[in-house]
């Protein structure tokens, strides 16, 4: 049986609060790209596997991505 334990923001995670990957990020997180600037090119495995490349997919159209920080199952 894992042992969940939560941190000051929330999160639950099986993972000790001092494990390195929950550790901080000495200087902030980066944020990424600002609001209208376009993203670089990239791959990704969809739900089946096959891979998807997103300025191919996306064909000239608008985006939102959403990037969740973790997910315990």
């Amino acid at each position: 049986m894992a042992i969940h334990e939560t941190d000051h923001l929330g999160f639950e995670a099986p993972a000790p609060l001092e494990h390195p990957a929950r550790a901080s990020i000495p200087n902030g997180h980066p944020a990424g790209p600002a609001l209208g600037e376009y993203l670089p090119d990239f791959t990704l495995p969809d739900h089946l596997g096959r891979l998807v490349n997103f300025q191919e997919h996306r064909q000239g159209r608008k985006v939102v991505l959403s990037f969740i920080r973790s997910v315990v199952w």
